[in-house]
């Protein structure tokens, strides 16, 4: 067994399950602040139920959500010493200012929300709740500066001495033009994911209290909230995930040609639907394709070139080169898997495409206080949840498995990045354990919230407005 290997699956296991309630936590506290506000404006007590109901689903997946994130970050001094040792300087910046400032200030600011209904005007009260999602917000932001230094390193020198990147400009690093784009797609992608999950959510309890008149068109409020953010959303991942595949052209071109399965330069390069033969790095045949899609998702011209898998191959051998002692790289063929990015990246788009088309289905649906019963319909909304969760997932397959076999792009490889004590058993041991830790945590995840979507939005004891003062508000869990 190579720990190489093994501490490649434990990164990747920890990542894309820790990703699975990071869209929801950002989305669903964006929508839940929208609840509560629209209480506070209104009175109406719908919007408060609204906000105590996807308020105690929001929480679970928060605390779920820490829980993993701290094992993902545990993973750099465990697997990828050497990987901190040489880009610490940088990489340790913006997750401290995370740790310290966004995390901080999203838990100061929940424990807030969650203690203060019975102790804080309606109007603080609901500050706390949009505070704690400009803490998810800044999170994101933080985290996401940390990775798009590893796709594109900027701000930094090596010191040949030491062997390190070191950090010389912090706000080049925050600015960096990879992380310009790829922050809004990740955000507008969780606003999405969180207003899918609303969708489900509330379409199924819809159905369960067809024969309650007020629950009803209370769920359907959320239904049809949650379709509208969900499409608006999808709009701007699409804009924003087109600014990022032309910046990603430009920094990462081997990303982009090994997306198309593309191994020859040239111009009008077409965009495959689908692809068979060889995908080993030699050759591939396009079976569906758009002429010129590619080139334009690429360079924003239907005839701009587009460099293939060959071209970037050699141009990589003669730059970073195949000598072993070579400077601080390594050889090898610069080529990541080619079918597990093509079809990560169509998975990507696909699934979100058919996120967005459900909302939009639904949003019809639902028109002038519809319901419709149909059992495509209820099918449709249980996979609303599901379909960006999924795109989400695949988008940072792509991301990661794209940039191979690169850490850190034209700086330091993967085979580099490990850890040189920690043996094979070691690592499979630690991925046991996470597997094991991991499955119990998503039973109890399931568990949570399938039981708090069963019980519904709880009736309000008698009629609250947002200005009165002389009944507590009680939020119990």
């Amino acid at each position: 067994m190579d720990p190489l290997d093994i501490a490649r699956w434990q990164f990747g296991i920890v990542t894309v399950y820790h990703f699975l309630f990071v869209p929801i936590t950002i989305g669903l506290s964006a929508i839940v602040a929208g609840y509560e506000t629209a209480w506070v404006r209104t009175g109406h007590e719908h919007w408060l139920r609204l906000t105590k109901f996807f308020g105690k689903l929001f929480l679970i997946n928060f605390a779920i959500g820490v829980v993993t994130g701290i094992v993902q970050e545990f993973q750099f001094g465990m697997n990828w010493s050497d990987y901190s040792r040489f880009v610490g300087d940088i990489f340790g910046a913006p997750l401290a200012i995370e740790g310290l400032l966004a995390f901080f200030l999203e838990s100061t600011f929940l424990g807030l929300w969650i203690f203060g209904w019975d102790r804080l005007p309606a109007r603080v009260h609901a500050a706390c709740i949009w505070i704690v999602h400009v803490g998810t917000l800044l999170s994101a932001y933080f985290i996401l500066a940390a990775n798009s230094w590893m796709q594109h390193p900027v701000g930094y020198r090596f010191n040949p001495d030491t062997g390190r990147a070191e950090l010389h400009d912090f706000a080049a690093v925050l600015l960096n033009k990879v992380q310009l784009a790829t922050f809004p797609h990740v955000v507008l992608s969780a606003y999405l994911t969180g207003a899918g999950f609303v969708v489900g959510v509330a379409f199924w309890s819809m159905r369960r209290t067809r024969d309650e008149e007020d629950d009803r068109r209370m769920y359907l409020r959320a239904v049809r909230t949650g379709a509208a953010v969900a499409l608006v959303a999808a709009l701007g991942v699409v804009v924003s995930g087109d600014v990022q595949g032309k910046i990603m052209t430009d920094v990462q071109p081997m990303k982009m040609a090994a997306a198309e399965g593309l191994y020859d330069t040239t111009d009008h390069a077409p965009f495959s639907l689908l692809t068979i033969g060889k995908l080993d790095g030699s050759t591939a045949t396009n079976i569906i394709e758009m002429p010129g899609l590619l080139s334009f998702l690429g360079t924003g011209h239907f005839d701009g070139e587009v460099q293939g898998i060959n071209q970037l191959r050699a141009e990589y051998r003669r730059t970073y080169g195949t000598d072993p002692g070579a400077a601080y790289y390594s050889p090898g063929d610069y080529t990541p898997i080619v079918p597990v990015t093509y079809w990560s990246f169509r998975l990507m788009i696909g699934l979100g495409l058919l996120a967005a088309a459900g909302a939009a289905l639904i949003l019809l649906a639902t028109r002038r206080g519809r319901a419709p019963t149909g059992r495509f319909w209820l099918w449709l909304a249980i996979a609303m949840p599901l379909l960006p969760v999924a795109a989400n997932s695949f988008g940072w397959i792509f991301t990661e498995m794209g940039r191979q076999p690169w850490a850190v792009f034209g700086l330091m490889t993967t085979a580099q990045a490990v850890s040189p004590g920690v043996g094979a058993g070691t690592v499979l041991t630690s991925l046991l354990a996470f597997t094991v830790v991991y499955a119990v945590l998503a039973v109890i995840e399931v568990r949570l919230v399938l039981t708090y979507i069963r019980a519904g939005a709880e009736p309000l004891p008698e009629p609250v407005g947002p200005d009165d003062t002389d009944r507590p508000l009680a939020f119990a869990y």
